[in-house]
């Protein structure tokens, strides 16, 4: 059975230790890096004219082509006509201004970025630092990453105080929140790095490609909260770490790892609010977090073994042989 038992006097002292010791590494911190967050929306909704928006089309040509997939339409009067009719739209204005109130001049995320992009140009040398913007969409794209390119939607980050939020599940909804923001834009980024095998997709793989994932996260922000990177709640993960053990025998006794069939594996790693084949109260997901453990596990054991090795390695049974993951009662 999974117990609901949360020890936060256990669960203070492990983020308070993370916290005191955490830091990037100091070969990293030396790296020359600055970010600069342009606030397209800013100017967007400053002069709503026409033809102060199609000067604003012609200025930001990679933010245009790939935020509003410019090649697909017809022409240029057609964008313009349609972000004039956005940046007219008395209730985004609206959500603009609250996005300004709530971010402020943003160093917080810059400095976040920053030492995030030094970590990641210190293990990949030929890392190019992207363009940072963000922008006000109406709730219609949370992110744009490409390899110059880093959009962050700041109106889906307001949190629970803004007059329009995402239109998704609450338990999804709960993700959308400040201080989840850049470590799920270094999740995206990730994506670029974590290589995987296509030939042999089973829920053990799946894990551990999401495990190595989330490792990537905690490696270029050691400061950052295991809740903001996977998006659980800190009861969430106190009770996760708490039942460990259980949630690691529901695996072993129902013959999980090598499952293949799809719908079977969406349900330990697919989203859902929350996994009651385990217990009502376990949270969905699961089997992901697991996975983040066996690579942590398995880069522990391998204190050798650099970050791009590690996203580089396809072979998922490698990975967890070498971890040697059993978690003690």
């Amino acid at each position: 059975m999974y117990y609901r038992l949360l020890i936060l006097v256990s669960v203070l002292f492990v983020y308070g230790c993370r916290q005191s010791t955490c830091g990037i590494p100091a070969a990293a911190e030396k790296i020359p890096v600055q970010v600069e967050i342009e606030r397209l929306e800013a100017r967007f909704f400053q002069d709503t004219s026409k033809q102060a928006l199609a000067e604003f089309v012609q200025n930001q040509p990679d933010f245009v082509a790939n935020f509003f997939r410019r090649s697909q339409l017809r022409s240029d009067s057609v964008l313009v006509n349609a972000l004039h009719g956005l940046a007219t739209n008395p209730e985004l204005r609206k959500l603009g201004k609250e996005a300004e109130a709530k971010f402020g001049d943003m160093q917080q995320e810059r400095q976040q970025l920053e030492a995030a992009f030094k970590v990641i140009k210190y293990y990949y040398p030929n890392f190019a630092v992207p363009e940072v913007k963000t922008f006000v969409s109406g709730l219609s794209q949370d992110f744009l990453i490409t390899d110059s390119l880093l959009v962050l939607g700041i109106d889906f980050f307001i949190g629970q105080d803004a007059s329009y939020r995402p239109d998704v599940y609450d338990y999804i909804l709960r993700r959308y929140e400040r201080a989840n923001m850049i470590p799920t834009a270094m999740l995206l980024l990730s994506n670029q790095y974590n290589q995987t095998s296509q030939t042999e997709r089973n829920l053990l793989s799946e894990m551990i490609n999401t495990g190595k994932a989330y490792y990537f996260v905690e490696s270029v922000m050691p400061c950052t909260p295991d809740s903001s990177i996977i998006g659980y709640s800190r009861k969430d993960i106190a009770d996760v770490f708490h039942n460990e053990t259980k949630i690691w025998a529901h695996f072993i006794e129902k013959g999980l790892l090598y499952e293949k069939n799809p719908f079977v594996v969406t349900k330990y790693i697919g989203e859902r609010p929350n996994t009651p084949e385990i217990d009502a109260t376990a949270p969905g997901r699961i089997g992901t977090w697991l996975g983040w453990q066996i690579v942590r596990k398995y880069m522990e054991r391998n204190p050798n073994i650099t970050l791009p090795e590690l996203m580089a390695e396809t072979d998922h049974q490698k990975i967890f042989n070498a971890s040697k993951y059993k978690p003690q009662k």
